[in-house]
């Protein structure tokens, strides 16, 4: 469900990596100190079935445990 895009106010469900997408150009101590880590995803909610979206997230999450 979700996208992978670094397109936000979208009515669809979106996750990006700011620090390579939307913050790439942004110094790494300049991330740290805004709270953006090596890790930080960024999800911006849309209008889908909560249900769908949990159960998105959740597949996702178990394979990026297994890739780690």
């Amino acid at each position: 469900i979700f996208s992978h895009l670094a397109n936000v106010g979208d009515a669809k469900s979106l996750v990006i990596h700011p620090a390579s997408t939307t913050h790439f150009r942004v110094p790494s101590e300049q991330l740290a100190a805004s709270g953006i880590a090596e890790g930080t995803m960024r999800l911006s909610i849309g209008l889908e079935d909560v249900d769908d979206l949990i159960e998105d997230l959740a597949r996702g999450l178990k394979a990026a445990l297994k890739g780690a």
